[in-house]
């Protein structure tokens, strides 16, 4: 046998081997049962409830903040929470600080919401910050927003003397 009869033996073979692509079953997605609205995130309150109250303030709390903080705040925030967080100093848009009269007089409801929902460039964190989580971020902005704007007047007599 020629070498092109050959090819041409290969080609009718591999031709009549082929199917009609038009006749293929195909998976129809939007007609399987398990296709629907996407899990809701963890301590988001439904429509027309309000969400828990805020706990106590402890050094627990305020400690497990900051800890939550550190981890998933100060990438855009900063440690001290003047929006100069690695993200901005790579290029990103700036985050407003927490030392601004609108923030520092804001509800501490309103940085637990955003934690939730988002705002402005900021995006959800409800998938990855647990509800009680939140509530301790929130408590720790708190304490770093007294942290930065404390004078010695705020101070009880005997903190007063107890400084250097």
């Amino acid at each position: 046998m020629t070498p092109r009869a050959a090819v041409c033996l290969a080609a009718i073979v591999a031709l009549a081997s082929c199917d009609d692509m038009r006749d293929q079953p195909k998976d129809k997605p939007y007609a399987q049962a398990a296709v629907g609205p996407g899990p809701v995130p963890g301590g988001v309150a439904e429509f027309g409830r309000a969400p828990a109250p805020p706990p106590p303030v402890t050094l627990a709390l305020l400690q497990r903040g900051q800890q939550r903080f550190h981890i998933d705040c100060t990438p855009c925030h900063g440690e001290l929470g003047d929006g100069d967080g690695m993200v901005v100093q790579r290029g990103f848009p700036r985050p407003p600080s927490y030392h601004t009269d609108r923030l520092r007089n804001a509800p501490i409801q309103h940085f637990y919401d955003v934690i939730t929902d988002g705002y402005g460039a900021m995006y959800s964190f409800a998938a990855r910050v647990q509800p009680a989580d939140r509530w301790a971020i929130a408590a720790y902005i708190r304490a770093l927003q007294r942290s930065q704007d404390a004078t010695v007047a705020d101070l009880t007599d005997a903190e007063r003397r107890s400084l250097p």
